[in-house]
């Protein structure tokens, strides 16, 4: 076993193991009644998924951040540092999502394929959330100045009608639980 993964065990798991990164380690959460040899299985196997993940979303999330940081210093004289933006593909009642005390940026994977532009206001308006948490007057303030603002809105408006989906331009915010989930759940075969 790699002296960066810790284990876990718990009494109350019973068929699931769960595997997340934490600190640079990974730790693989197990229920306490598996043999060493169910345990090394269960590493191994999640440090394959965790590992797979990562390598699915590393590339698109970098270019993602540098578009992002970009688009701070054009609009927002870079004063919105995220953290980490990335995209998401289980984030499907909004086109992005940010958490302002920690910094992050989520982003849709439904907007993969839309013109760069409406990603841009995406980004640009996440970024002003980092600034400005809420839709008030200075939260506009920080958006206006981008040139396809409404063009944008309605861009997405138009895409969220024709889907059928209940997204409102301006709800792309507030953490959603599933949306955060970082963790790589499995259920052991019983």
């Amino acid at each position: 076993m790699n002296a960066s993964v810790e284990v876990r065990r718990s009494a109350r798991r019973r068929r699931t193991v769960s595997a997340y990164e934490e600190s640079g380690r990974l730790v693989v959460l197990i229920p306490a009644t598996f043999s060493r040899a169910q345990e090394k299985h269960w590493v191994d196997r999640m440090s394959e998924r965790v590992a797979a993940k990562r390598a699915r979303r590393s590339p698109g999330d970098t270019e993602l951040a540098t578009r992002a940081v970009a688009l701070s210093k054009q609009y927002l004289g870079g004063r919105a540092r995220p953290i980490s933006v990335r995209w998401v593909a289980n984030q499907q009642r909004r086109w992005g999502s940010c958490t302002p005390a920690a910094g992050t940026i989520r982003v849709s994977d439904q907007l993969r394929g839309m013109p760069s532009w409406v990603l841009d206001y995406v980004l640009l308006h996440e970024l002003a959330h980092l600034l400005e948490p809420g839709h008030g007057p200075r939260f506009w303030a920080l958006v206006a100045g981008y040139p396809r603002l409404e063009r944008a809105r309605g861009y997405l408006e138009g895409v969220a009608a024709t889907a059928g989906l209940s997204i409102d331009p301006d709800d792309t915010d507030g953490p959603d639980s599933a949306d955060d989930a970082q963790d790589i759940e499995d259920t052991v075969g019983v």
